[in-house]
């Protein structure tokens, strides 16, 4: 099927989602490495608009990194209560840092800890050693706001394609 606003008919689709109580949040995020290499994990949609569909991350990270690497994204979408699925590919890029800023202050504040305590996608000897660096960072912003990191923010799938069945 061919829209003429595919942007708004995903919206009206998530809308039907979210009346039947489904978490609209959680999608598969696919990427590929240089080599051509795919790689597939949930992510939290958190934003979507005439612009595209915007996900927020670890620049460090797995998927950031193929993401600099080959910046060329597909999201899939399974509402499977509704029969309903929704595949979207495109470029990606980076949101601006006042998008990231908005949404990383809009978070509960364990998550902005959480953000600069994890050293997402790598390998740590124990569970204690990230409960170290929480411990740490709640120390460092103690009684304070808690800043956006700079190795966190967000990126945004700019569609060409978005297919519905």
């Amino acid at each position: 099927m061919t829209s003429p606003d595919p942007i708004t008919e995903f919206l009206a689709a998530k809308e039907r989602a979210e009346a039947q109580q489904i978490d609209t949040a959680p999608v598969t995020l696919a990427t590929a490495d240089v080599n051509g290499q795919p790689s597939a994990r949930m992510v939290l949609l958190r934003g979507v608009d005439e612009r595209g569909f915007a996900f927020f991350t670890n620049y460090h990270s797995r998927k950031a990194g193929e993401l600099a690497a080959n910046p060329k994204a597909a999201l899939c979408i399974h509402w499977i209560s509704l029969g309903e699925q929704i595949r979207i590919e495109g470029a990606v890029e980076r949101v601006p840092e006042s998008e990231s800023d908005a949404y990383f202050d809009s978070r509960p504040r364990g998550s902005q800890l959480g953000a600069w305590a994890s050293e997402q996608s790598r390998v740590l000897p124990s569970r204690e050693t990230l409960e170290a660096q929480y411990r740490e960072v709640e120390r460092r912003f103690e009684g304070g706001a808690v800043t956006r990191p700079p190795f966190w923010g967000g990126f945004r799938i700019v569609p060409h394609r978005i297919e519905f069945w």
